[in-house]
């Protein structure tokens, strides 16, 4: 693709924007990027991003119960102070003791979802994504269950039956 000021250098610098629902894109060369003093940075730390998302997040006094940076894991004794500066969770307990600041931050970094999808390579033999698959359909059956969605629950069922014969 061209960079589409010069029209000359191959475009490196890919931008999206989206202001009131309309995305517009501008794919640009690195010197027209200069330039144009369009700010890159190919590598953010991760402390630096997380200490971005966490910024936005409310202050503690819109937040109700106890004083989030107070709470410590007991599992591990990791306070969100030392999350919020080394960037890391001390132990999987972290996720739920933590899970009123990591809740929104994890929703923001993944574009609304909250929930780990995972990811089946594309060299899987056919019978592990036949599996994976089932395991994705009863673990969606169960949350239709467990919300009273007996429709959704029916089509789940169906497709669970399809896919195993």
């Amino acid at each position: 693709m061209q960079c589409q000021i010069c029209s000359k250098n191959d475009a490196t610098i890919h931008l999206t924007e989206i202001a009131d629902g309309v995305r517009t894109e501008i794919h640009v060369c690195e010197h027209c990027a200069v330039e144009q003093d369009i700010a890159v940075r190919s590598h953010i730390p991760i402390n630096e991003l997380l200490s971005n998302l966490l910024a936005s997040q409310p202050t503690e006094d819109e937040l109700a119960g106890p004083s989030e940076t107070e709470l410590v894991c007991p599992n591990c004794g990791y306070t969100l102070a030392q999350f919020q500066k080394e960037g890391t969770l001390g132990c999987p307990g972290d996720y739920e003791v933590f899970e009123k600041m990591l809740g929104p931050l994890i929703e923001k970094a993944h574009d609304g979802n909250t929930t780990h999808r995972g990811k089946v390579p594309s060299s899987t033999p056919v019978d592990t994504k036949e599996q994976m698959e089932l395991l994705n359909l009863r673990q969606q059956l169960d949350v239709a269950v467990r919300n009273e969605d007996y429709e959704l629950a029916a089509k789940l069922r169906d497709q669970i039956n399809e896919t195993e014969k």
